[in-house]
């Protein structure tokens, strides 16, 4: 197959995907538990249909600065290696279609994020660029393992 449907975020002033297929679903933001003894970045647990899923905060992932949440943020929950994750994010408002041939080997940093964290780039058309999200490094289990020992 050689296009991609992606769902479409904002971070600061960059546009990112993720894949549909890994994305379960976008949820407004809600109350979420801070959760003592985690990363930052970790924002704490959210309880959604009765699942307790962990939600980290996308712009504090990549060393963004803090915003504040508004009627546009809103929580991506994500499926990674069998675990669900919520991530925070300003906006999500767009799925398109994107060509695999159209994404090259990101830069070694886009917007302030670093290259490890990024799949590639797509380009939209002339002046739209579209940053690809590699969930796997985004959610390092190393750092968002403490979470898990307080699911069981």
């Amino acid at each position: 197959m050689d296009e991609l449907k992606v769902i479409v975020f904002k971070l600061a002033t960059e546009e990112y995907g993720i894949e549909v297929d890994k994305v379960q679903t976008i949820e407004r933001m809600m109350p979420i538990t801070r959760v003592p003894k985690t990363l930052g970045f970790v924002k704490g647990v959210i309880n959604l249909r009765g699942v307790v899923i962990p939600v980290i905060d996308l712009r504090g992932r990549f060393n963004l600065p803090a915003q504040e949440y508004n009627d546009q943020t809103r929580i991506i929950i994500v499926e990674v290696e069998k675990m669900q994750v919520g991530f925070i994010v300003d906006s999500a408002n767009d799925v398109v279609d994107i060509k695999r041939s159209s994404i090259e080997k990101p830069p070694e940093v886009v917007g302030g994020v670093k290259a490890r964290y990024l799949d590639g780039v797509a380009k939209l058309d002339e002046e739209r660029l579209l940053v690809m999200l590699n969930l796997p490094e985004v959610l390092d289990k190393t750092e968002v393992v403490q979470l898990e020992s307080i699911e069981d």
